[in-house]
């Protein structure tokens, strides 16, 4: 079952063609990469997908439901949640404050609560406080909470954005990028923490250039080249498939390897 369907979406600018006519499905607790070359669309293709950019044309269906024209707020709230390529972490907080937003679907509350603190409102902020610290031990962090999260290494800032979206508790997870900058240690920590979300139920796609990364952790992987589909199929059948060396590795098939 997929649980995120799109047909035929397409997505111009000043009538440039960034995706063009993109049929995907993303089956339901698998784990989807979406690869190509830079200025392939595969960015364009995530911010349609997650409501930041309205498409052209096409459609987008998430969990039966169409979400083609829907606010990225409602979107989120609906459990598709997403990082992005550059890391944005609220600054002047700690790193455990920072895992605390992202519970903010999942939480209620308003000025008059706030300001009367019931104790409905203190236990669910002892839940939330709580949690984040549960997630900051899921993904390595937790010796980190109490400290300032911009001082933390590139590496670790990654792993908290991940701690921030599984706070949000997604039914699919967009990672754009994440293992943008790391150091071979940090990438295999990455990898074994991806798998292990997507082996516990959350469904996972993923965009990134480390191929060695992708064609492990991958079950499935679709590739982009000029905002078009070009190829789609298991690791080894794209490490295979023609166009995807000629496209994607200029013919350097050994680049795999």
């Amino acid at each position: 079952m997929a649980l995120l369907a799109v047909r035929g979406l397409t997505k111009h600018f000043d009538g440039l063609a960034a995706n063009s006519e993109i049929d995907l499905d993303v089956p339901q607790g698998s784990l989807f990469a979406v690869i190509g070359p830079n200025g392939a669309g595969k960015t364009t293709f995530f911010n349609m997908v997650s409501g930041f950019l309205k498409p052209t044309a096409g459609t987008i269906e998430f969990a039966g439901q169409d979400i083609t024209r829907t606010p990225q707020d409602q979107i989120a709230s609906m459990g598709l949640i997403r990082t992005f390529q550059l890391v944005q972490l609220f600054t002047g907080m700690t790193v455990a404050e920072n895992v605390e937003v992202g519970f903010h679907l999942a939480t209620k509350g308003g000025i008059g609560a706030a300001l009367l603190r019931p104790r409905w409102l203190r236990r669910q902020e002892a839940r939330v406080h709580a949690e984040a610290r549960a997630l900051l031990d899921y993904v390595g962090l937790g010796e980190q909470a109490e400290r300032n999260a911009e001082l933390l290494p590139y590496g670790q800032q990654r792993l908290l954005e991940v701690a921030r979206a599984l706070a949000a508790k997604p039914e699919l997870l967009l990672l754009d990028e994440p293992a943008a900058g790391l150091n071979a240690p940090e990438t295999e920590a990455l990898a074994a923490i991806l798998q292990r979300i997507n082996a516990e139920g959350t469904t996972l796609l993923l965009i990134d250039h480390d191929m060695a990364l992708v064609t492990r952790i991958a079950q499935r992987i679709a590739v982009l080249d000029f905002g078009r589909k070009i190829a789609e199929g298991t690791p080894d059948e794209i490490k295979a498939h023609p166009d995807v060396i000629a496209a994607y590795l200029g013919g350097a098939e050994s680049a795999y390897a």
